[in-house]
């Protein structure tokens, strides 16, 4: 009777303690409702516009630059460090899964001991001050996770691994994208070259007019002096393009991880032009098509599983261990059946004084949450500036070229006079030469402004996300959904 009214007490006890505890849990946050649309509102978009695939370098039809693609997403070393984010966050998922559920722990153990002449039980009455103690056992523990805080560790693991598999995206683009814009820099570099050579022949003819005229009397020394000058300006502008070109090789070289001498000869070819706008479907989808963006969601439902793990512990925490194994002084006799040793039964964790540590971390996991949705609202507010800064700057390039188309015909038709005159004998040929380096200055302005409009092309494709797409099905499976206390 005594132990039933013994049993009774501590099972209201145990009530009492479990209703005190859950008193003190505070309410879950209402899961927030992220943007899923980019503020786009008023740049300008085309239609049948294209959103860039995966491999967008390809377009260009250059084999140079798809074999430098091709080296880069295989050697480069940020993609190695992405990747090694990425392994980090799959690995800790194992860790998560490891930790819950059943858990198995083997022992053994052999000791020499000496009883104390004076301890509890004298040696007098055993007969020995020495002997040996044997134990052979295994351990069993399970967690039952009734407030599922073992499913949201793992499942806040898995939303982290979702987002390193996004980083690691993000690095690509912007891998390819940085190769890219060097690659086509290079080509202007060798076009800038080019139309300086041709210059500088044209140059030297006059000066050596100037010098004829000199010679025989016609002219004064300032006008060698002044073809000089000119010389030796177009002379220091080739010099500077090799440099450039240079450089842009030796960044290429960096950003794939190899030395210059590995990364493949580059051959001269015509800037493609430019084509790329914005898609009219870019407010909607923009969102879903920036890894970084993605990345920042899923750092938003790990917060959120955080807050479930944080609330789960203020439930009692129940679970059920037992040990089993073998003990004795006489190891000779270790595994006789007379040596069993059994222990089994529940556990009860309340957390009844522990409430300021636990409102603690549950006020840290709420500031965390907070941080990443702030975070993820910067993310789809920087990937809207950054591609309407793109989609603005190839209109602006755009009117520029055909200003520039405009200041092209009337040099093509100043040259076309000059030469008519020359024929005609009314002048010499500098007037020919000199308008014909003016041509050739308007050329080489219209490439420098085609350069300009393929690099805004390129980084309006990174800013449209490089091809990337998030998967609209990649939803937290059961088997790792946190439950809701």
């Amino acid at each position: 009777m005594k132990a039933m009214r013994s049993k009774g007490m501590m099972l209201a006890a145990a009530v009492l303690c479990m209703l005190i505890a859950a008193c003190s849990i505070p309410p879950r946050p209402t899961p927030p409702n992220l943007s899923s649309a980019a503020p786009l509102n008023g740049i300008p978009t085309k239609d049948n516009v294209a959103w860039p695939d995966r491999a967008w370098w390809t377009r260009y039809h250059d084999d140079d630059l798809n074999a430098i693609e091709s080296m880069a997403l295989a050697t480069s070393p940020d993609l190695a460090v992405a990747q090694a984010r990425f392994a980090q966050a799959m690995k800790s998922i194992d860790i998560a899964r490891a930790e819950g559920g059943v858990s198995i722990d083997g022992n053994v153990q052999v000791q020499r001991q000496r009883l104390s002449d004076n301890g509890l039980i004298p040696p007098k009455l055993l007969g020995f001050n020495w002997y040996n103690q044997g134990d052979i056992g295994a351990q069993f523990k399970y967690d039952f996770d009734f407030w599922g805080s073992h499913r949201a560790d793992i499942a806040a693991n898995v939303d982290r691994a979702r987002a390193a598999a996004a980083e690691r995206e993000s690095a690509s683009n912007m891998l390819t994208a940085a190769i890219a814009d060097a690659y086509f820099g290079w080509q202007l570099d060798v076009t800038h070259i080019g139309f300086s050579n041709e210059s500088t022949a044209l140059e030297q003819k006059i000066r050596a007019i100037a010098n004829a005229r000199v010679q025989h009397g016609l002219d004064q020394y300032d006008i060698l002096h002044q073809a000089d000058a000119e010389l030796a300006a177009m002379r220091e502008d080739v010099a500077t393009y090799q440099w450039a070109a240079q450089m842009r090789r030796e960044t290429i070289a960096a950003l794939i991880g190899v030395s210059v001498s590995d990364v493949p000869e580059f051959h001269a070819r015509t800037l493609p032009q430019f084509t790329a706008a914005l898609p009219s479907s870019v407010g909607l989808d923009l969102v879903a098509r920036r890894s970084e963006v993605e990345a920042s969601r899923w750092r938003v439902e790990a917060a959120l599983r955080e807050i479930d793990i944080a609330r789960a512990a203020f439930y009692p925490d129940v679970s059920i261990s037992a040990m089993i194994g073998l003990s004795s002084i006489d190891l000779g006799k270790m595994f006789q059946a007379g040596n069993r040793v059994v222990d089994a039964g529940p556990a009860l964790h309340l957390p009844i004084f522990e409430g300021g540590r636990l409102q603690a971390r549950f006020g840290a996991s709420h500031a965390a949450l907070d941080a990443a949705i702030a975070d993820y609202n910067k993310a789809v507010i920087d990937a809207a500036h950054d591609a309407a800064n793109q989609a603005l700057a190839l209109a602006q390039i755009d009117a520029r070229r055909k200003e520039r188309a405009g200041q092209i015909d009337a040099a093509q038709r100043l040259y076309e006079s000059s030469l008519a005159r020359g024929k005609r004998g009314l002048t010499d040929a500098r007037a020919e030469y000199n308008a014909d380096i003016e041509l050739i200055r308007q050329h080489d302005a219209d490439a420098q402004l085609v350069a300009a409009g393929i690099s805004a092309e390129i980084a309006l494709t990174k800013a449209l996300g490089g091809g990337y797409v998030a998967d609209d099905n990649t939803t937290k499976p059961d088997s790792v959904g946190a439950v809701q206390p």
